[in-house]
């Protein structure tokens, strides 16, 4: 054991060194303190936005966004629907995205199997206009577990799986769930 007492010190057989912590690790210590401080001012004292605030003004702008895009596009209707569904091709787009994101649920002849049939006369959602079953692909229906496509899809391929199914209408594949729904004429 050395004399000098100021550099170490033993308590039962454990020798302690007292060793200083080195200069940046000093530094990072007290620019956090300081750092603390002014974030408390600023945010506690000083009138800085608060998580409600910040929620406030991100609210705002998905509003602005959504302003912007319902009149960046035009209203549909079923006579624009119609001229959409009537397009060269769009029916064989429409079965391909079909088979791709509709087929696992709904059956790959519209017969149903977790979804409801798509081929009968009864009807979950809507009336079994085009601006319903559009309006049913692009929306989904979480409740019943189909996703939105809206997000997933683009609007040409959403009128094209609208326009597959309208087109598969009363075509009375063999295994068709049971009906479901309201009777729609």
């Amino acid at each position: 054991m050395s004399d000098n007492k100021e550099n170490f010190h033993e308590y039962d057989g454990i020798i302690e060194h007292d060793n200083p912590l080195p200069t940046w690790w000093l530094w990072t210590f007290f620019l956090t303190i300081i750092f603390a401080f002014i974030y408390f001012i600023h945010y506690q004292l000083g009138g800085g936005p608060t998580l409600q605030d910040e929620l406030k003004v991100a609210m705002q702008e998905i509003e602005k966004t959504q302003a912007a895009a319902a009149t960046a596009s035009p209203m549909e209707t079923e006579e624009s629907l119609q001229a959409a569904f009537d397009k060269d091709g769009v029916l064989a787009l429409g079965a391909a995205q079909y088979t791709a994101k509709c087929a696992s649920c709904h059956g790959q002849e519209l017969q149903g199997l977790i979804g409801p049939n798509l081929t009968d006369k009864f009807w979950l959602h809507g009336k079994a206009t085009r601006m319903d079953i559009v309006k049913v692909v692009r929306d989904g229906v979480p409740e019943k577990g189909m996703p939105p496509w809206g997000p997933v899809m683009k609007k040409d391929e959403i009128y094209a799986v609208s326009a597959f199914i309208l087109s598969k209408k009363d075509s009375n594949p063999a295994g068709a769930k049971e009906p479901q729904g309201e009777a729609v004429e």
